[in-house]
């Protein structure tokens, strides 16, 4: 029969290599997270992704059993959030990022310090959402079609704002600019609460909004929708028609935001955050809170988020081929 020495010695050949080290293996099931947990948004306070995070925050806390903190690091589109969360080994960093950050970002700027499909580790969309195209207050025209021909007729006089180079509301109103001749310019702000603001202020015509951040300001009367981007009219905004119903054919497509962790994060420890992540985006209150804040509960697995990657990055970078989009354009 072997004496204790005996078994606390085997314990420890086991958990340790010869060097005193921590095999990896048993760092992954020791007690995770053991600090509080901190959460990364590349765009500023009230911005979607913002509001996404500040929405699942108290249940993923109740849920892994620790405080989970949302620290907002906007710039580059994203990029600068998302690559402190590529470099953080403290095992306690993530992120919550939206799709150009964890797709093209490499494609927009060959030189960007991260690659998305090497430097994170997958863990659940959040949410999904279209994005719809709206015009200025001032805009001449009453309906979705009349609205287009009066930014048409402005040429490239129009401008309109997006969240940042490579962001999704770029890419899309591009994509709706090479489907219909619109030829507005391009003018990038540090989120889409400052794109808001200058639409109001009236340097902008137009802009590709999420519902959250368009539609209260449609219904004051201060922007005039158009039209959503979803291939089907979205549960969000059912009163607006899609950009497909009024002739625009070919430009579909959505905004999703989604909780990433580095990719040298222990396969244990995302398992585990992805199934903290699914139960609470499946509570109803918090379905409703991310519904109240514009966007569609969409919980998935980390091989759910992985293949959403894929399938972005080639829709995406066929919009950033086509229209020669860089990083500073």
């Amino acid at each position: 029969m072997p004496t204790k020495r005996h078994v606390l010695a085997t314990l420890a050949s086991v958990v340790a290599s010869p060097l005193g080290f921590v095999l990896p293996h048993a760092r992954a099931q020791a007690a995770w997270p053991s600090a509080p947990l901190k959460i990364l948004v590349g765009f500023p306070p009230g911005s979607t992704p913002d509001l996404a995070a500040r929405a699942v925050s108290d249940g993923l806390a109740a849920a892994l059993g620790q405080p989970v903190v949302v620290e907002n690091r906007p710039g580059a589109s994203g990029n600068i959030a998302a690559d402190l969360v590529a470099k953080a080994r403290d095992e306690h960093t993530v992120g919550v990022m939206i799709n150009g950050n964890l797709t093209v970002a490499r494609l927009l700027n060959p030189a960007n310090p991260f690659d998305p499909a090497r430097d994170f580790a997958p863990v659940s969309l959040i949410g999904t959402a279209p994005l719809v195209l709206v015009a200025a207050g001032s805009a001449i025209g009453s309906t979705p079609q009349e609205l287009l021909a009066w930014a048409r007729g402005l040429g490239n006089q129009a401008n309109y704002g997006t969240p940042g180079n490579g962001t999704v509301g770029h890419l899309g109103m591009e994509l709706i600019a090479g489907k219909t001749g619109l030829a507005p310019v391009h003018v990038p702000f540090a989120g889409n609460p400052q794109v808001v603001n200058a639409m109001i202020g009236g340097q902008l015509q137009l802009a590709l909004l999420p519902p959250g951040l368009a539609m209260p300001q449609v219904r004051a009367g201060k922007l005039k929708a158009i039209a959503v981007t979803a291939p089907v009219r979205s549960s969000l905004v059912p009163e607006l028609p899609t950009l497909r119903e009024i002739g625009v054919a070919g430009a579909e497509l959505e905004v999703w935001t989604a909780l990433a962790a580095p990719a040298t994060l222990a396969p244990a420890r995302v398992a585990r955050l992805s199934t903290a992540l699914v139960e609470t985006i499946r509570s109803p209150q918090v379905r409703q809170r991310l519904l109240n804040v514009g966007w569609q509960a969409a919980a998935t697995s980390p091989e759910g988020l992985a293949n959403r990657m894929k399938a972005d990055t080639a829709q995406l970078g066929a919009i950033i081929r086509s229209r020669g989009i860089k990083a500073d354009s």
